[in-house]
């Protein structure tokens, strides 16, 4: 169901309010640059910081600018299993055709309780779902029988977001799961190793900056052209480890600034990128090939 690059868009700010001239800037960039797929609402995109009325906003312009021409996915996982279920709720009143949903964070959920949790929003959903792991950002880390478990009894938990930097982990779920459970990368210096191992693609950070070049590694992979696909991996690793050098989304706000797309400042508690940083991420940029 979900193959190439699909791009964690970040929610841009003008005065701390919702950019929403800005926000169709940047996904008719996205969308004319190749990307398969929007994200909307996600860690990237602030989610912890949205308001319920701008979340809504998010998902329906993404909506309308894709005009149905890649799939649109909210970002709807809470630490409440409540909470969640009316999340994905919204964001399918709202038009999107599927929901990634974080692990529970600060809970420390057992896996049986991670597989309840996960059971009893599939069972209040319609749309279909992406379970997406970052136990570095969550203290909590699901499990390859978890996650087999849920594809086996869930029949709308079609997906993982696979974030956990072990290809190990990624590879355990390749192979109890089989090529009919879509995972996705969700490390962006990791894309090209997990599509090797059986991952359809990825939801990017970079992409936000240069969507292009990721759909194009994706795609050079799925042709069998591995050299050009390697090529551009090793072309885009600076850049991504530039954009983690602080807090995702905070580097990755700064880049487009500096190219000047619309972005905006994070959000409290994120504050902007430091000064040091920001020289680092500018040469990266620039020895990349992006004209500042």
């Amino acid at each position: 169901m979900y193959k190439g690059s699909y791009v964690a868009i970040v929610t841009p700010f003008k005065d701390d309010v919702l950019d929403e001239a800005g926000l169709r800037k940047n996904l008719h960039y996205l969308l004319d640059s190749g990307s398969s797929g929007i994200v909307a609402c996600a860690t990237t995109g602030e989610s912890p910081c949205l308001s319920d009325d701008e979340f809504e906003r998010v998902v329906k312009i993404a909506v309308e600018v894709t005009g149905g021409k890649v799939p649109v996915i909210a970002g709807a996982g809470t630490n409440s299993t409540t909470k969640t279920i009316k999340l994905v709720r919204r964001a399918t009143a709202c038009g999107a055709h599927s929901a990634l949903v974080v692990t529970p964070y600060y809970n420390k959920p057992t896996q049986e309780g991670l597989y309840q949790h996960y059971k009893k929003i599939s069972d209040e959903s319609s749309i279909p779902l992406i379970v997406y792991n970052v136990p570095s950002r969550t203290g909590c880390n699901i499990l390859p029988k978890t996650v087999a478990w849920l594809a086996h009894d869930c029949k709308n938990i079609v997906g993982l977001k696979a974030a956990s930097g072990s290809l190990d982990q990624v590879s355990e779920v390749q192979r109890l799961c089989g090529d009919t459970f879509d995972i996705l990368s969700g490390d962006d210096s990791l894309t090209f190793p997990m599509l090797a191992v059986g991952a359809k693609g990825v939801i990017s950070v970079i992409a936000n900056i240069l969507p292009a070049d990721v759909a194009a590694m994706c795609a050079a992979f799925f042709n069998r052209d591995i050299t050009k696909a390697r090529e551009l991996h090793l072309k885009l690793l600076p850049v991504v480890k530039a954009l983690f050098l602080e807090t995702n989304p905070i580097p990755v706000k700064k880049a487009m600034e500096l190219m000047g797309m619309p972005a905006g400042k994070p959000r409290l508690p994120l504050v902007e990128m430091s000064k040091d940083m920001t020289s680092v991420l500018k040469s990266a940029l620039i020895e990349y090939g992006i004209e500042l």
